[in-house]
């Protein structure tokens, strides 16, 4: 709970210029929920590609492995980037739901999700994301696959980005 209130009031505070904010979940084995379909294809623009780029060197300058990339796991962060712009929120909603998906058409087995809203740059989104411990951990977590989406507001002109870690 002090987690969630910690996450809250950061991005209350950051909402009006930038925000970030990050989650995890752990799989559990009596998962009940209905396995979708596994989503192949997902187009990326160069500004998702330079940040999953950046993410993997920075894992690999600590001597972390580099993840690989899934296209489903783009394709849930994009409908999640949509959810935000159109709602007009930066936050985790349905991440259970997200995580819960990953682990029914992908076998995940810990999955985690940072998200954050007006960078203008990959570099940017990174830096902050690595100077937000929450953000960090799962930066530098347990994982092996992820997938990113930066999609941006097309009234705003301002860049969303979520991004999701999984262990496969």
């Amino acid at each position: 709970m002090k987690k969630i209130t910690r996450t809250m009031l950061f991005i209350a505070i950051l909402f009006a210029m930038n925000a970030c904010s990050a989650d995890t979940a752990e799989a559990s084995s009596d998962s009940t929920t209905p396995t979708e379909t596994l989503v192949a294809n997902y187009t990326y623009n160069d500004t998702e590609i330079e940040t999953m780029r950046l993410i993997n060197e920075y894992r690999v300058s600590i001597g972390l492995n580099a993840l690989e990339r899934i296209n489903h796991i783009s394709f849930k962060c994009e409908e999640h980037n949509k959810y935000m712009i159109a709602n007009n929120v930066v936050d985790h909603n349905d991440f259970v739901a997200r995580s819960s998906n990953m682990t029914s058409v992908l076998g995940a087995k810990k999955v985690g999700e940072n998200v954050a809203y007006n960078y203008k740059t990959p570099e940017a989104a990174l830096r902050a994301w690595l100077d937000s411990p929450g953000h960090k951990e799962n930066i530098e977590g347990d994982y092996t696959h992820f997938g990113l989406s930066v999609t941006t507001d097309p009234a705003t002109g301002k860049k969303y980005y979520t991004n999701i870690f999984v262990k496969l």
